[in-house]
């Protein structure tokens, strides 16, 4: 049977897991409380990522060792450098394929669409940190030490899924609330449902013209106040779904200020440029070279309203 390791539990780990053991493989998730689903085809294992010879044991066997931890959002200068260190080492070892779940951070700003040949140049700390993991992780394929891929995704949207967008707008909109939002609310800005991105993981991971590259997950563009009406629509459900979603603009000093009292708001604030301008992730090589359809990001929005407390 064969055997893959997720490390992370977050929305999108979950639903790889569950799209690898409907497969019929066997999966092993990896968290620190050992949380997850109960169900056939998957063990939940506790352990801490960071131990690279923990890490090693659990993953000797696996064909695949995907990484779709993060650690919390105010901590990642100290916490995602081991982490994904013993994440190489792990795959170093064992021989198991290692595919990185990104994000766009490292591209920093860029005029146009994000296509997966443009060159890292973070602006922020936190893009910088994902800068040095891949190129750490590339440098050891290219030594002939491991295979690795990244997948880098857009903004996450779906049940469960953890975003700024659903952080901040989401659970107002859906109370029928009014809602803020920092940057400029008619931008083009991408956004991936975890299912899309869950099949890209899995089909890259199946595919040997994956390795040493860059690729972007499913996603589609949609200007947050476009993205909140059909959120809005999705939760009305027939009644009132013309109804225009109450939402303002979040100023930078609003966000400031935020922040004084919240460490993961403070950290929102250098990656303010990815909401302050057109923010297009370009997913057409990755849909068409694993024939995978584009983001679907309505049933995204049909889960979020369907999950929302009532």
């Amino acid at each position: 049977m064969t055997v893959h390791v997720i490390v992370g539990a977050g929305a999108t780990g979950i639903a790889t897991a569950h799209l690898l053991a409907d497969a019929g493989d066997q999966v092993r998730l990896v968290t620190r409380s050992g949380r997850g689903p109960h169900r056939a085809g998957i063990e939940l294992v506790a352990a801490d990522a960071t131990d690279a010879d923990r890490l090693t044991e659990l993953t000797t066997g696996a064909r695949t060792l995907f990484g779709c931890a993060a650690p919390a959002y105010d901590r990642w200068p100290a916490l995602f450098p081991p982490l994904a260190a013993a994440l190489l080492t792990a795959a170093e070892r064992t021989g198991a394929g290692y595919l990185m779940l990104g994000n766009t951070y490292g591209y920093g700003p860029v005029d146009g669409p994000i296509t997966e040949d443009l060159p890292l140049a973070p602006i922020a700390l936190k893009g910088r940190v994902r800068a040095a993991m891949w190129h750490d992780a590339l440098a050891a394929h290219r030594a002939g030490r491991v295979r690795v891929t990244e997948v880098r995704a857009a903004d996450f949207l779906g049940a469960d899924a953890y975003s700024l967008y659903s952080l901040l707008v989401a659970p107002k909109l859906l109370a029928g609330e009014p809602a803020a939002f920092p940057g400029d609310l008619d931008a083009a800005h991408s956004w991936a449902y975890v299912g899309d991105v869950a099949r890209a993981l899995v089909a890259i991971s199946r595919d040997e013209r994956a390795w040493g590259q860059i690729w972007h997950a499913p996603s589609v563009p949609l200007s947050v106040r476009e993205l909140s009406r059909r959120l809005a629509a999705a939760a009305a459900a027939g009644a009132g779904a013309d109804r225009e979603p109450e939402l303002a603009r979040l100023s930078a000093a609003e966000l400031a200020a935020a922040g004084a009292a919240d460490p993961v708001a403070a950290e929102v604030v250098e990656m303010l440029y990815l909401y302050e301008r057109p923010c297009v992730l370009d997913s057409t090589v990755t849909e068409r070279t694993f024939a995978l359809a584009p983001g679907r990001i309505d049933v995204a929005l049909t889960e979020m309203a369907a999950a929302r407390p009532r």
